[in-house]
């Protein structure tokens, strides 16, 4: 029973995020046509930034999980704890937008390489993308509750609408508005804001309980952090690891450059949805499992590696193979010249990543988030230098092999990690597993 209802949660968390996808191959070639090269890769570093607006929640999303997860604490005590975390994560929010709007101009006008007329719009879309920050992080939040819940059904759907109108909304705005990029952002800022109410008001329906107590406990807050902490220094090297690339390519390149390089890479990371859809439902099953069930727990980890594995093996040769076909096809010769060998690198490090989904999810819900983090303060300034020193000499493909061979490396060490921390077998367990072939024998 527990587990059909694991695999259907993965299937509803898995559409919704494959939905956005397949309406984004239709989107992006239109808006590509109507805003024009250098616009577009200002757009690809917007949905970018607002992807990652999450890390200003300082790592009290996933501790909120696993905290409702884990039922630690009961009635009024646990709801206040949850409503103190979601109140840390709008103020956290608020002050990553006032930090990120004020350098804005900044990053228009002297950090990427945007062609002069660009620079104004550019600027007044980035603070568009700073108003966002306190809306992603607090919808961070109130997703995290319906996981911990197991309410994928209703999540998925709500997750479907807003993957879906975050390119349908550009789309639109970008023909109302003849290919103004600031309308673009601002369109995206609204489907956030309405997504961020959809989120509190199913909630409130589907977990009022955890709610019910809206006072703010400063008793609580040292516990979230001390989770969160660690978590928070993930939060805020990741993101940068994973974005640099990008900037960089701005800054070194040009946008137009960043379009070559965004574009194969938002097709290409699209796989990880797969993993992205299993762990979200493992990580509290994770959570659960290891304080009263260490073998389920094993088994759910290998499980989880294995369903991984199988689906995404074949999709990344497709894409090895098919990357210039399939480019030509859909965005045409310039585009397929500039990015197939970039889809090509990037495919295999993609699937090395999202491997390594299993372990990182494993390393958290075990109460370890510190490993992941110390990971990251190992990796990022060997990183740095490296990306920097291959994209001057190769290019775009340069920062493609750059990604593989650090994602590469986490992974490695992230398996070694979460080895050591599997439960071991009992002496039961292992007696029984060595007697079967004894047996049948």
């Amino acid at each position: 029973m527990e587990s059909r209802l694991l695999a259907r949660n993965a299937v509803w968390n898995l559409l919704s995020l494959v939905a956005p996808m397949l309406v984004a191959l239709a989107a992006i070639p239109t808006l590509i046509h109507t805003l024009g090269a250098d616009r577009f890769g200002v757009l690809t570093l917007a949905w970018m930034l607002i992807g990652y607006c999450s890390l200003f929640d300082l790592g009290l999303g996933r501790a909120l999980t696993r905290l409702v997860s884990e039922g630690l604490g009961d009635g009024a005590g646990l709801a206040s704890a949850v409503w103190t975390a979601l109140v840390l994560m709008f103020a956290l929010g608020c002050v990553g937008a006032v930090i990120f709007s004020s350098l804005a101009g900044l990053l228009a006008h002297s950090a990427l390489k945007v062609p002069l007329a660009l620079q104004p719009e550019t600027a007044v879309s980035l603070r568009w993308i700073g108003a966002a920050i306190p809306l992603v992080t607090a919808t961070a939040g109130l997703r995290g509750i319906l996981e911990a819940r197991q309410r994928f059904g209703s999540l998925s759907i709500l997750r479907t609408a807003t993957g879906v109108l975050t390119f349908v909304g550009p789309v639109l705005a970008a023909r109302i508005s003849s290919g103004s990029l600031s309308a673009v952002i601002f369109t995206i800022v609204v489907i956030r804001l309405l997504s961020a109410i959809a989120h509190f008001v199913l909630c409130a329906v589907l977990a009022p309980e955890l709610l019910s107590d809206r006072r703010v406990s400063l008793r609580e807050i040292g516990p979230l952090f001390r989770f969160g902490g660690w978590l928070t220094i993930s939060n805020l090297i990741s993101p940068v690891m994973v974005s640099i690339d990008r900037f960089l390519i701005g800054m070194f390149l040009s946008v137009t450059e960043v379009a070559y390089y965004a574009t194969p890479y938002e097709i290409v990371t699209k796989l990880q949805v797969i993993p992205s859809a299993l762990t979200g439902v493992l990580f509290p099953a994770f959570s659960a499992t290891l304080v009263s069930d260490g073998a389920r727990a094993r088994q759910l980890y290998t499980q989880g590696l294995a369903i991984t594995l199988g689906l995404l093996l074949p999709l990344t040769a497709i894409m090895v193979v098919f990357a210039h076909a399939g480019l030509s096809i859909w965005l045409g010769a310039e585009f397929a010249l500039h990015g197939y060998r970039v889809l090509q690198l990037l495919a295999v490090g993609v699937l090395v990543n999202a491997c390594a989904y299993l372990p990182a999810s494993f390393l958290h819900a075990a109460g370890r988030p510190d490993v992941t983090a110390k990971l990251h303060m190992i990796e990022f300034p060997l990183y740095i230098p490296l990306v920097y020193w291959l994209i001057r000499g190769y290019g775009i493909e340069g920062a493609a092999a750059a990604w593989v061979l650090r994602v590469t490396l986490d992974a490695a060490l992230l398996f070694w990690m979460a080895g050591r921390a599997l439960p071991k077998p009992t002496r039961m367990e292992w007696e029984m597993a060595n007697a079967g072939p004894a047996a049948s024998a």
